[in-house]
């Protein structure tokens, strides 16, 4: 052209239409989350330790082993323990006789009232003293809290332990429980019983479903966050205490117009596309700006910029330029491209 302007089809000119794929801009539906970080823990989590100081005597669990509530799992040495117990006992017994004795001769008129009781007492003294004597031998005796797995353990028979030393962890791994914190403006879109999605780093690509089991009663003064604690079923004992847990809550939907995100172009702050559009008789790009939203399934959502109307290039952005002639791949044709006077084709 006239004045050594460049023609829209690049430099030169003389390149031929571009050929591309086009797409239309369509509708979906987004779902608005809030996204945060959690750790996962066991419904129930316990470091058993001694309540004394004391050899092992026997151990009665295997390291990740399922034991049931109630179930021993360690043996102290008791000894010392069992004998007090023997020695208990048999002044109970004594002290049983001499209160009947007492009792009947009471009960005849032989002996007084305040002898009567005395006995009565020393033989509920010595009641007592059988109940702590069977207490410090439980004591020697380590059982499982509550049903779950056992972790690792390095416990070995004749090893000495101390009053809250770790002895073996116990997990129930059946429900894992997840604390995360929402922010005090988000409050309004939780509630108790609402169901949540999570993902784990360990399994990026599978959805965890659970439910919201309880919100704290009250919202931290520094963090102006409140914590909430969601609980996920865990049959299959994949999810682990600790886990790093990523947190969905659904904030709300809409839909929105859609394009797929290999249709954007990025060039500093800005985002644009390719609009397709008719100049006379021929097919050429305009580089529309747009302001974009949410992305999800590999879909963008689009705020501003286009209509439904509009037809845009899918891929291959570096190979066009702002008004370059197209030519469209297959059956991505846009209405009328190709036909005489652009009259769509029946």
């Amino acid at each position: 052209p006239a004045g050594g302007q460049r023609r829209p089809g690049g430099p030169g000119g003389g390149a031929g239409p571009a050929v591309v794929t086009a797409v239309g801009v369509t509708n979906k539906v987004f779902t608005d989350t809030l996204d945060v970080l959690g750790v996962a823990k066991g419904r129930q989590s316990v470091t058993l330790s001694a309540a004394t100081t004391q050899l092992v005597d026997r151990i009665h669990f295997r390291d990740g082993e399922a034991v049931p509530k109630g179930a021993v799992l360690v043996e102290l040495r008791a000894t010392e323990q069992s004998a007090g117990i023997v020695q208990a006992r048999a002044r109970l017994v004594q002290a049983d006789r001499a209160y009947e004795r007492y009792k009947t001769l009471g009960q005849q008129g032989w002996a007084s009232k305040a002898a009567v009781d005395q006995f009565q007492a020393d033989y509920l003294a010595a009641k007592a003293d059988v109940d702590a004597a069977q207490a410090r031998e439980n004591d020697r005796v380590i059982r499982a809290p509550f049903a779950g797995v056992i972790g690792l353990s390095d416990i070995a028979p004749g090893a000495l332990v101390n009053p809250g030393a770790a002895i073996v962890t116990l997990d129930d791994l059946a429900t894992i429980r997840v604390d995360f914190q929402i922010p005090e403006g988000f409050i309004r879109n939780v509630s108790r019983g609402q169901a949540i999605t999570a993902y784990a780093d360990a399994y990026p690509d599978q959805p965890i479903n659970g439910r919201i089991a309880t919100i704290d009663t009250r919202i931290d003064e520094r963090t102006r966050a409140v914590t909430a604690r969601a609980e996920f079923p865990n049959a299959a004992r994949r999810l682990k205490p600790g886990m790093m847990i990523r947190v969905q809550v659904v904030r709300g939907q809409r839909n929105s117009l859609a394009i797929p995100e290999s249709a954007l172009q990025i060039s500093g702050e800005s985002t644009f596309v390719f609009v397709i559009v008719k100049q006379g008789d021929r097919t050429i790009t305009d580089q529309r700006p747009v302001v974009t939203g949410l992305r999800q399934d590999n879909m963008v959502e689009i705020r501003e910029g286009l209509t439904t109307d509009d037809r845009i290039v899918a891929d291959g952005l570096n190979k066009i330029q702002p008004g370059q002639p197209v030519r469209m791949a297959g059956a991505g044709r846009p209405p009328g491209a190709g036909q005489p006077g652009g009259a769509p084709r029946p």
